[in-house]
């Protein structure tokens, strides 16, 4: 037995040590520290020639993040990529080489270990030599530069059959429980090594994004634009080149990130010199934008504040002169973000005024709108209901003064309403290769629907060219627009064709456009489905794109016995003062609907009201006895208030019984002792919804605020937030309330410093909440879309649990109930009726079950048949191994990207 003892003291150890053991071994097993680049720089020579190389390193990962992979891999990136990269790739290039080399050869295993299982602060490693001997070592020493020779370490050395066993027990121990270097720490060390800065000039459209993002915060952060995402950026380029324009509607579906789709596209459109880009956004979201710019783009831009009249930086500071509304025109950033709310309230006898009205006589290079719902006709009775809003009317008028344009919505579409085709509509403003021209059969919703869900035959070849011709496809859509295009001799530039089907070659009228009289030609082939991306998470899933993320809803049939007799069937059990309460408030919606034509909304108002809570109810009724209504029904305030001011004596005694019942001692909402059981008994996989992290959702701010507060008295060692409308959130801890912004909650949450988070609808559009794992509908909106929503908050990639858990509140007895035994019904097990009911449950059809049952199946029916079509087109373009922009080593400097973001309008 040999036993060594090595000082660097009193030698180097770098060279009378570790490059000596190592040399002619044949196995190393290695506990280390760090992985770092400096780990193989001394001993990389004699690593290279060992045939079975393994090392096992710290990380400082949490067991949250070590047990998800895509966690883990984000979390371990991040940490290797706290480096200048711009300094570490010049100066360390040759190391960086060296390492590239070693770790692609093949004969190098790296794993590493959660800091909450152990820290690896005791280093040893097992030498193996060809002729059967082994060598052990321990000691404190690291394997980089600094650790051998400048540090001051001590190593014992042992031949001794026992101690190798030893420290081979604990390593092959340790490695078990370690996992192996994501792929993305190697390809970035290859980046690295041939890293080199360029100019945009030198650059190819197609690849700015690939330059101007590798070095994105996003992706120093270890994480990615997901492969859809990437693909929306590649799809704009794509139509900027060939149409000169890009006119796009994404219409993804909640919780797969459509803000960094559009503000990506973004930053490309305004490095490509494309001009200004216009960002406009609810008022709510306009502070996200920015953030979401800063923190994953690492891009500056200005937020123009409607109330100061000054354009506010990332830092909040003022970039003009505060309380002038014609700074407006000259944004200090080439990105500006201004909210819709402006738009909706600035304009007078159909003309834009003050900001809206300037912002009108600017030019754009590219113009985005989030939440493009919003832009709609003004619906309700009369003949102003087809009528565009003011939103959609700014759009329009817009769309003709801008080069590009995104509308972003996560509203799904439908097959067989007209909002679609107004959003289409604005595309087609100065682009008329979008619908066509007024003469384009395409502008019709009445004529293309059929089309696009391939209800219509058309019958003739002549008939197909009326279709076909205006607007006429790029040729790479399909081989006859190929052939028509050669033909014809139409310039790829050119998207309409004037000749007369009589006028066309033989060739064309008689064979290629046979090929268009199937239905499946035109329901594969039209503007929607050009213009339109749509993507939906199942489908992300089923490709493997997405990790499936369950939904289990509570209470369900299969075994009420787990909820303790809770729930009578699906709805949560009443008392007297409710149910007289509900009666007075049927009884109120049908005397208005006796004596005006809107009664349906007002029932519909009144009702989802009382069924949110009895605090909602009472708050409801008090106000209407008022004249007025909650400004979460802003949009309908003036018509609401106006009907309201002319009630009778019959319909006010019902508003005033429903205040003294639900005022009653006895008027107990059995919603928050249901909510609290939840909450803190029961479990799922071994903990309780708390330990899981909650988000509560309602449509009402009365009845957030009512709950936050009840469970925060309830629950006196919780921090309770509340995330509501402006001005509004806070948190709760016992009787205590703090009021704070939006984003502090945000940041709490994700920290997991927060658990119990209480929401309203209005301030849910562009909240991520992955870090929580149950969700409580306390009402149940009438709009389902908003459903697919608050599931998107905690549906999200990041998502820890493998499936999370819903509960779903109603009244036993009510209208909720009604419709909630409907939903339930399509529900099943999976949830997966998103994208598959109505946008809105009409009035009219929750009369009787059987009407809603139907009316619903047709929706389901017509809907999958038109998305089929989009998941067959997008389907073939997420290719997760296309576009890995994280990969790219020509690069533009951020220094160069911020200073070219810096430039003012």
């Amino acid at each position: 037995m040999t036993l060594r003892r090595f000082s660097s003291r009193t030698e180097p150890l770098d060279t009378a040590f570790l490059a000596k053991a190592l040399q002619g071994a044949s196995q190393y097993f290695r506990i280390a520290g760090y992985f770092r680049s400096s780990i193989f720089e001394l001993v990389g020579e004699e690593i290279s020639k060992i045939s079975d190389v393994r090392i096992i390193c710290n990380s400082e990962l949490d067991m949250a993040d070590f047990k998800i992979a895509t966690g883990r891999n984000t979390a371990l990136k991040a940490r290797w990529n706290k480096i200048d990269v711009e300094a570490e790739a010049l100066v360390q290039k040759e190391r960086y080489k060296a390492l590239d080399q070693l770790l692609t050869a093949g004969n190098v295993q790296i794993r590493v270990v959660p800091r909450e299982l152990l820290f690896l602060h005791g280093k040893a490693g097992v030498i193996y030599y060809p002729d059967g001997r082994r060598t052990s070592f321990i000691g404190s020493v690291n394997e980089s530069k600094s650790a051998f020779s400048q540090n001051y370490e001590l190593i014992w050395q042992d031949d001794d059959a026992q101690s190798a066993d030893w420290v081979e027990e604990e390593f092959h121990a340790l490695w078990e429980d370690g996992v192996p270097l994501p792929e993305a720490i190697p390809a970035e060390i290859n980046r690295v090594a041939n890293r080199q800065e360029v100019t945009i000039d030198v650059l190819k459209p197609s690849q700015v994004p690939a330059a101007a993002l590798a070095e994105a915060p996003i992706y120093r952060g270890g994480e990615a634009l997901q492969p859809w995402q990437r693909s929306f950026v590649t799809l704009f380029l794509e139509h900027r080149d060939i149409y000169g324009q890009a006119r796009l509607l994404l219409a993804d579906e909640v919780g797969v990130g459509k803000t960094l789709s559009m503000a990506a596209s973004a930053l490309v459109s305004a490095l490509l010199n494309d001009g200004p880009v216009l960002i406009l956004s609810p008022s709510t979201l306009t502070l996200q934008w920015q953030i979401e710019m800063v923190d994953k783009l690492g891009i500056p831009s200005a937020v123009w504040s409607s109330q100061k009249k000054v354009w506010l930086g990332p830092q909040g500071q003022m970039l003009s002169s505060k309380g002038d509304p014609a700074a407006i025109k000259k944004c200090p950033h080439r990105i500006a973000i201004i909210s819709t709310g402006l738009i909706m309230h600035q304009r007078d006898h159909g003309d834009f005024v003050k900001e809206a009205g300037l912002l009108l006589g600017q030019k754009f290079g590219t113009v985005i709108l989030d939440e493009a719902h919003k832009a709609r006709a003004k619906g309700g009775v009369g003949e102003k209901a087809a009528q565009p809003n003011n939103l959609l009317a700014f759009m329009q008028q817009i769309g003709r003064r801008t080069r590009h344009m995104i509308l972003g919505t996560a509203t799904p579409i439908q097959t067989n309403v007209r909002e679609l085709w107004d959003l289409l509509g604005v595309l087609n403003c100065g682009a008329d290769f979008v619908l066509g021209d007024s003469q384009s059969p395409w502008q019709s919703h009445e004529q293309g629907i059929p089309m696009v869900t391939g209800n219509i035959n058309i019958v003739s070849e002549k008939e197909a060219w009326q279709w076909l011709s205006n607007p006429l496809p790029p040729a790479s859509d399909h081989a006859v627009i190929q052939n028509v295009r050669e033909i014809q001799g139409i310039p790829s530039d050119v998207f309409y064709c004037t000749h007369d089907f009589e006028d066309l070659n033989y060739m064309l009228r008689n064979i290629w456009l046979s090929e268009c009289l199937t239905p499946e030609f035109f329901k594969m082939n039209n503007p929607i489905l050009r213009h339109t991306v749509l993507r939906k998470r199942k489908q992300l899933e089923d490709d493997g794109l997405l990790e499936k993320v369950g939904v289990n809803a509570h209470p369900n049939r299969v075994n009420p016995g787990v909820y303790q007799h809770r729930f009578i069937d699906l709805g949560i059990p009443t008392n007297p003062p409710f149910d007289v309460a509900y009666d007075q408030a049927e009884r109120f919606s049908t005397l208005l609907q006796k004596r005006i034509q809107a009664g349906g909304f007002m029932k519909s108002l009144m009702l989802q009201r009382i069924c949110s809570s009895f605090a909602s109810g009472l708050s409801t009724a008090q106000k209407m006895l008022q004249h007025s209504i909650s400004n979460e029904d802003e949009e309908s305030t003036d018509s609401v208030e106006h009907i309201l001011s002319d009630m009778s004596p019959a319909e006010s005694a019902c508003l005033q019984e429903i205040v003294t019942q639900l005022s009653r001692p006895e008027a107990v909402d059995h919603k928050l002792n249901t909510v609290k059981w939840f909450l803190t008994e029961f479990r799922t996989e071994g903990k309780t919804w708390v330990e899981h992290g909650c988000i509560i959702f309602s449509q009402y701010y009365d009845t957030a605020q009512w709950i936050a507060e009840e469970l925060a008295k309830e629950l006196s060692e919780e921090v309770v937030a509340v995330y509501a409308g402006l001005g509004k959130s806070g948190l709760f801890r016992g009787r205590e309330f703090n009021a704070v912004e939006r984003e502090v909650i945000k940041a709490a949450v994700k920290r997991r410093d927060i658990r119990i988070v209480v929401a309203t609808d209005a301030a849910c559009e562009g909240l991520n909440l992955q870090t929580l794992g149950t969700l409580i509908n306390i009402d149940l909106p009438w709009n389902p879309s908003r459903l697919e929503q608050r599931l998107g908050r905690i549906k999200r990639f990041g998502q820890a649990r493998k499936c999370v858990d819903m509960l779903n509140l109603v009244y036993s007895g009510t209208q909720d109930e009604k419709i909630y035994n409907v939903l339930s019904e399509r529900l099943k097990d999976t949830y997966d009726i998103f994208g598959s009911i109505p946008n809105t449950i009409h009035d009219d059809w929750i009369d009787e079950e059987e009407k809603l049952k139907e009316r619903m199946d047709e929706y389901m029916h017509e809907r999958k048949k038109a998305q089929n079509a989009f998941s067959i087109k997008y389907q073939a373009t997420l290719n997760p191994e296309a576009h890995l922009w994280e990969r790219c080593a020509q690069v533009l400097s951020r220094r160069d990207i911020i200073n070219k973001l810096s430039e003012p309008w």
